[in-house]
């Protein structure tokens, strides 16, 4: 009998933390940062502190699921078990969107980047190869992903600190708008406007999107009941940081920064900050940070889609698949680079608010899963435990519903359309699995039959 294949369980806690840090990216905040700004009205500080609030409750949501379930498949794992298939399977196909979004934006980042430092190549070219790069990355193992991110990760966190301190100098030395490091006008601005700091809240939650990702690495994770819920706090914690810090510090010293294209207004606010020079570092540093973001989402996707390809949502052949050798979905990595070429024609910040529906659905019924499991199922409902498995949850799932209702409604409207094409697509394979089950059946009757003759 030949031994089953299955995926390798080798990443300690350290090895998580930064594959979600690097899935997540900590330059996003500039990657980001036209578009947020725009939409929470200038008010930075607050929208990160709201986004963090939301994403605070369903970190623990996911954190008392994956102790629940450690096995690949994330949102849709815990959907289906604790509250029912075809619901676990929507959210999947959901969260699905997001996953192949997150490597388009990745490489289109990248390609964008490339193309400034090298104008002479085309930005498809640069797409090519990274998508080339990220699938030979993965498919060797994920243990040669992990030491990418972390250097990766060390790298982001050295420029924003000096990014940082640039700016504290700034402000001490008084060669900004304001002479003093602490000011609430970032959060209780003089224009400020209650609806866009949420609506704002809403875009960026996509910035802490790592804690969710690495949930889908259980499998290959040691002891991942105990590591992947620390994991998931020290990421989210570390990034509300990072992210707080950079919106607070732009916010009290140049209180009356202004771009005219929200997708190079990062670009202008670091010349602003460090000059020529730090904004070549800057460049250097976000194109090493757009790689292994990539090589972290093509991670999570393709096992996203292998646990879906176990579970028989996709073709089982194809996608739950492992290679003998380096012990990873081939299968779905390839697939994942080939999608990744329609970067080429998708815009970014058409990308950016796709992976953010995917991921306030997601987390929605995540928190919803956890009353079911907990509350519901396993009747846990002591004073402390009604807290802790109804109250909690309640407020994440009720925060970040209301998050999602604020993307904008063309988002809603092609999120939703996705979402019905996927009940159709679910519909259409539940039949034909039922019919060639039923046809197996007819033919085993008949060739027992013939043999009983």
């Amino acid at each position: 009998m030949t031994e089953k294949t299955t995926l390798a369980k080798s990443l300690k806690l350290h090895q998580v933390v930064f594959m979600g840090l690097a899935w997540m990216t900590p330059m996003i905040f500039f990657t980001v940062y036209g578009v947020a700004f725009e939409a929470a009205g200038g008010m930075m500080a607050a929208a990160y502190i709201a986004a963090f609030l939301a994403i605070f409750f369903t970190a623990y949501s996911y954190s008392r699921m994956v102790k629940a379930y450690p096995i690949s498949g994330s949102a849709y794992t815990y959907t289906k078990k604790a509250i029912h298939p075809k619901a676990g399977f929507l959210v999947g196909w959901a969260l699905l969107m997001d996953y192949i979004f997150s490597p388009i934006i990745a490489v289109l980042t990248f390609g964008i980047f490339m193309n400034t430092e090298f104008p002479t190549v085309p930005v498809f070219v640069w797409i090519i190869v990274m998508n080339v790069v990220l699938a030979v990355v993965n498919i060797v193992g994920i243990k040669s992903a992990a030491r990418v991110s972390g250097i990766s990760v060390f790298v982001q966190i050295g420029f924003i600190l000096l990014f940082c301190l640039l700016i504290v100098k700034d402000i001490i030395t008084g060669d900004t708008g304001s002479s003093s490091l602490f000011s609430l006008a970032p959060f209780f601005g003089e224009h400020a406007s209650l609806g866009a700091v949420f609506s704002g809240a809403a875009l960026i939650c996509f910035c802490f999107l790592g804690f969710d990702a690495i949930t889908t690495m259980s499998e290959e994770t040691i002891e991942a009941d105990k590591t992947i819920p620390k994991a998931i706090f020290l990421i989210v914690f570390i990034a509300a940081t990072m992210y707080i810090a950079i919106s607070y510090l732009t916010q009290v010293a140049y209180p009356d920064f202004t771009f005219t294209n929200p997708d190079n207004a990062a670009y202008s606010l670091v010349q602003l900050v460090g000059g020529n020079l730090l904004s070549s570092l800057f460049i250097m540093v976000l194109i090493i940070a757009t790689f292994t973001q990539g090589v972290s989402s093509v991670t999570s996707v393709s096992r996203f889609m292998y646990a879906l390809g176990r579970e028989s949502i996709l073709p089982e052949k194809l996608f739950a698949s492992l290679h003998p050798k380096y012990q990873t979905p081939v299968a779905n990595i390839l697939f994942v680079a080939a999608i990744s070429l329609s970067a080429v024609f998708i815009n970014l910040d058409t990308a950016v608010t796709f992976v953010s529906f995917g991921a306030l659905t997601a987390f929605t019924f995540v928190n919803v899963s956890v009353i079911a499991h907990y509350y519901v199922k396993l009747k846990k409902r002591s004073a402390k435990e009604t807290f802790l498995y109804l109250v909690f949850p309640l407020i994440g799932a009720g925060f970040i519903g209301w998050l999602l209702t604020l993307l904008d409604k063309h988002t809603l409207t092609y999120g939703i359309l996705w979402v019905v094409i996927g009940f159709v697509y679910w519909s259409a394979r539940k039949a034909w699995l039922s019919a060639r089950n039923k046809q197996q059946n007819i033919q085993t009757k008949t060739v027992v039959q013939q043999k009983t003759m």
